[in-house]
């Protein structure tokens, strides 16, 4: 069975705020979905943490390198794709575009072996996992309503990011953390992101230990990016030194460029994102080096409901999984399948057991988000 097309699915006017206060390019282009289509019939999809122009450019730049190239070996493909882009990649665009790529290809590999993904990356462990609903801070009386609403939804853990967080002052930051505990009680997880990959992110590690020790007393599960995301050697101190776990690596591209954030201890938790690091198979990779290494790993999940499901099989096949993200209220993860991705009674999202990533797209919310 052969590659002869790789579709791309736009996702225009669903987008979610992404928390940046000067804007981001595009504004409404951040995700996109890729369909990998065979002679035989049997198609596979994937999702891209990129705009959908960048991500139409980097499919046709790659296609004499897929194009007729067998549709049943993901690592292999994807791995091709990776080492013939070297000198116009080597992480960025390329690999988010080959991210995306894999993903489809061990979708249409589950399906065309009738097994689900989970069970083709080695096993599965677990048959449910807790999602945390990822959401931004807010002003404190919005920041208590939109809690109480998520709470509500079901969700039993929750990670708060970005604006206003570390842009106002340290007292208003934990003001907000306060309210967001009282707001939740203590049976609930809460997560707090600073967005360290901000532009121009105008913190260091002063700033983060001490806000570090502040999370400490509301009993926050982890502290991601409170540095700018090159800043290894002050990761590596802040690790050593913060009352509460360190989180990061969304930004990462490619397995080698995790391999000193974990080998050095830099991270209590590392999250990359398989629709950007090169997907399901480097995510795989890089989970176990961490484990080997004592390290957790999150996936992390700005996401689409494909990338969602991706991330569930990767958590169901590793020995050591806590949480999936799921971004929310969010229109690609809640509209664009026939069968919604819903928490149980307890707050779990199930594994799904289909062939593939075990998902019907639904066509009618595609063409609506088109934008055209």
């Amino acid at each position: 069975m052969k590659i002869v097309d790789i579709q791309v699915h736009r996702l225009i006017g669903g987008t979610v705020d992404g928390g940046w206060p000067e804007g981001h390019v595009p504004e409404d282009d951040l995700h996109a979905l890729v369909e990998v289509v065979t002679d035989d019939g049997p198609t596979g999809v994937g999702s891209v943490f990129t705009s959908s122009k960048l991500v139409e450019a980097g499919v046709a730049f790659l296609r004499p390198q897929w194009q007729g190239e067998s549709a049943v070996e993901p690592e292999r493909v994807s791995e091709k794709l990776r080492q013939t882009s070297f000198w116009q990649g080597r992480g960025g665009t390329v690999e988010h575009v080959i991210s995306g790529i894999d993903i489809a290809l061990w979708d249409l590999f589950g399906k065309i072996c009738g097994q689900p993904v989970s069970r083709l990356l080695g096993g599965c462990y677990r048959e449910r996992i807790k999602p945390y609903a990822s959401m931004l801070f807010d002003e404190p009386g919005k920041l208590r309503d939109n809690l109480q609403a998520v709470v509500e939804r079901g969700f039993r853990a929750i990670k708060l990011g970005w604006r206003p967080f570390g842009r106002v002052s340290r007292h208003y930051d934990e003001l907000l953390v306060r309210t967001a505990r009282d707001t939740v009680g203590a049976e609930v997880d809460l997560l707090v992101d600073a967005g360290g990959s901000e532009q121009f992110w105008p913190h260091g590690y002063k700033w983060a230990l001490e806000t570090a020790k502040m999370l400490a007393n509301y009993h926050i599960g982890w502290f991601e990016e409170p540095l700018a995301p090159d800043n290894l050697e002050d990761f590596i101190r802040l690790r050593a030194a913060a009352p509460v776990p360190i989180a990061g690596g969304e930004v990462l591209t490619r397995r080698q460029a995790f391999i000193p954030w974990i080998e050095r201890g830099a991270l209590d938790i590392v999250q990359p994102d398989a629709t950007k690091c090169g997907g399901l198979s480097e995510a795989r990779r890089i989970a176990w080096l961490a484990y080997d290494h004592g390290v957790q790993f999150v996936s992390h999940g700005w996401n689409t409901a494909v990338g969602v499901a991706a991330d569930l099989h990767l958590a169901a096949a590793l020995p050591v999984a806590r949480y999936v993200e799921f971004l929310t209220p969010a229109p690609y993860i809640d509209e664009i399948l026939i069968a919604p991705l819903k928490l149980d009674r307890e707050g779990m999202l199930t594994i799904p057991t289909a062939p593939g990533l075990g998902i019907e797209l639904n066509r009618d919310a595609l063409r609506r988000y088109a934008g055209k």
